[in-house]
């Protein structure tokens, strides 16, 4: 299967389905709860730039380059956020797992828990994937936590990587953590997600 194929994944919290413009609404609604946008370490769209943030990674996912999802909460059946396979290596089985975020209200929850696990499960397991990598910014502390708890490790640092965009970061630059789940460590790395996903949450 090509690792670009378009893909539904399902799982008892959340359901990750092909990005489409007809999830703008409620993508629109999830980016307000807690005003994502503002964050300076990440590039997250507001809410009149969601249409074209959309197309965006529909014009990626056209030239082979990334396959969106948009993250549907199960118990409401609406979009709570995105998340993507990105910088695809077909030829050396590689995908990124990133561009994602989640409204504020289901952040730290099982279901961010389990999309990683879907996602890893099917790159591992379906694509035959030798390598997951993550990217985040040095100082995105939650983000890097959030990795580490899935059991990557970090690959390095790629320093003075990209110009940071964000207004409030105007002419700041971007140091780069990467990390990463070869597919050696999947057994234990799924081990490790299932236990997570089984345990009681309050």
């Amino acid at each position: 299967m090509a690792l670009c194929a378009p893909v539904t994944l399902r799982g008892r919290h959340a359901v990750l389905e092909p990005l489409s413009p007809h999830h703008h609404d409620d993508l629109v609604d999830a980016v307000r709860d807690g005003e994502l946008w503002r964050l300076w370490y990440t590039a997250i769209p507001e809410p009149q730039d969601m249409a074209a943030e959309i197309r965006r990674r529909l014009d990626l996912q056209e030239r082979d380059s990334m396959l969106p999802f948009a993250v549907i909460e199960v118990g409401n059946g609406r979009a709570v956020g995105m998340t993507t396979y990105m910088n695809i290596d077909n030829l050396n089985r590689r995908v990124e797992i990133g561009s994602t975020w989640y409204r504020r209200r289901v952040q730290r929850t099982a279901l961010n828990t389990e999309c990683k696990r879907m996602l890893l499960g099917h790159a591992f397991e379906a694509l035959a994937c030798i390598a997951v990598e993550f990217r985040t910014h040095f100082f995105n502390h939650q983000s890097r936590a959030g990795i580490e708890r899935l059991g990557a490790k970090l690959d390095g640092v790629l320093r003075s990587h990209q110009v940071n965009p964000h207004p409030d970061a105007r002419g700041s630059l971007r140091d780069t953590c990467v990390y990463s789940i070869v597919a050696a460590e999947w057994p234990s790395v799924r081990a490790h997600l299932d236990h997570q996903l089984a345990r009681p949450r309050s």
